[in-house]
């Protein structure tokens, strides 16, 4: 039976413009899933690695779900690479889920498929 967990929710202004970026956790028995929903850039990316971290502390097994993430920039990028390897330093997973075409363009263009589960 899934729990619904905390919501964290990051409202940035960006150059005068409200950028949104959400993260909506669940916990799945042994598993966490964190919901992303916005942009992930500069200024929301360590909200993100704090959520990631955050969860590795609670389980060994992390899901990312990108279904409703509009944007990741390279900072992003960084985020789950510290992701990946708090996952390894555990014996745990992290797993990206519902990444869309573009994104899924710059992880393989940055080779992140190779180190990253992506589903």
């Amino acid at each position: 039976m899934a729990r619904k967990g905390v919501v964290f929710a990051c409202k940035l202004l960006l150059h005068g413009k409200g950028e949104n970026m959400t993260i909506s956790e669940t916990r799945n028995g042994e598993s966490i899933t964190l919901s992303v929903e916005g942009r992930v850039d500069a200024t929301t990316s360590a909200q993100l690695q704090n959520s990631i971290l955050l969860a590795f502390q609670k389980v060994r097994d992390l899901v990312l779900d990108f279904e409703q993430c509009e944007y990741v920039s390279s900072a992003g990028l960084r985020a789950l690479l510290i992701g990946q390897k708090t996952a390894q330093s555990k014996g745990g997973q992290m797993k990206l889920i519902h990444v869309g075409d573009t994104f899924m363009s710059v992880l393989k263009l940055s080779g992140f498929d190779s180190i990253i589960t992506i589903e």
